[in-house]
């Protein structure tokens, strides 16, 4: 059905896409503020079921606390968000940045998630043009702003986005959406191993864990959408800018070495580079060498 609209005007999908991206751009708040503090309700019940201990009293473990419900509200008034309130980027430019009932600074993040969302969304548009490769690609763009966002805020990289999207890529590519299926299944294995194996190599030279489980499958996620081919790109890619940030924080921001920077930013933007222009960069990079 996707493929029925290419006769229309151009600009019609470039105006409907960055509207809807906005509006992606909303909910990927939603999910970046929600699914970690869900994460940790259920691990907490989970320990209290293995220990057997009871919920404290004043903790309401029969509230439901979802992506959906409750409502949006403020943190510090509890001020319920209307929709006027809720439109992406024009709602906090009328605020100025401020909750309407209590006057507490809104995050510079929901505007700045939005704008991503919507800037990335129409760059894939750009690249793939309407169809069912570009529908596919925003959904994958969508989900590693989320990762990378919620990464960067408590350095967790949830399976529930993880795993669902590596399984989607897989499936698509059964079609050859991106690339043969072999490949796809070849480059979730090889992503999630390649991680795994210098994880356990740095364990054992030093004796600490130099990433999480997580990187793992995210770059297993992203081999199952672009094959095992993507990979050198992305590890090169997320590794060069990880190294440069890494280094620029301890010595202009003096970042404590032993505390953890997350990797699964750099993952996520070397794997959405490597969406859109991969094979670009790889033809760039065997040219390269090829030079005397």
């Amino acid at each position: 059905m996707l493929d029925s609209f290419a006769s229309l005007d151009p600009w019609f999908f470039y105006l409907a896409t960055g509207l809807l991206a906005l509006l992606i751009g909303s909910f990927l708040n939603v999910v970046i503020h929600r699914l970690p503090i869900m994460m940790e309700r259920h691990w907490r019940t989970d320990c209290r079921e293995l220990l057997g201990v009871a919920a404290p009293a004043d903790e309401t473990a029969d509230t439901p606390y979802n992506l959906v419900v409750p409502r949006s509200a403020c943190p510090g008034c509890g001020h319920r968000i209307s929709a006027l309130e809720n439109i992406p980027i024009l709602s906090y430019l009328v605020l100025r940045g401020r909750c309407a009932g209590c006057g507490t600074r809104i995050p510079l993040q929901y505007p700045l998630v939005e704008l991503t969302t919507a800037v990335l969304s129409l760059l894939v548009l750009w690249r793939f043009g309407p169809g069912w490769q570009m529908a596919a690609a925003c959904l994958l763009t969508w989900a590693l702003i989320a990762l990378a966002v919620i990464d960067l805020r408590t350095q967790l990289l949830p399976d529930g986005i993880t795993l669902p999207f590596l399984w989607l890529g897989l499936l698509l590519n059964l079609g050859g959406l991106f690339t043969d299926i072999q490949s796809a299944v070849l480059g979730a294995a090889a992503g999630y191993l390649a991680l795994w194996l210098v994880y356990q190599g740095f364990r054992l030279l030093t004796g600490k864990e130099g990433m999480g489980f997580g990187d793992f499958k995210l770059l297993g996620m992203l081999g199952a959408w672009m094959g095992w081919q993507a990979l050198p790109v992305i590890i090169l890619l997320s590794s060069f800018v990880g190294a440069l940030v890494g280094v620029a924080l301890i010595l202009f921001r003096r970042h404590d070495r032993n505390i953890p920077i997350p990797f699964g930013p750099y993952l996520a933007a070397a794997g959405w580079i490597a969406l859109l222009w991969g094979d670009s960069l790889v033809a760039w990079y065997l040219d390269f060498l090829a030079v005397p």
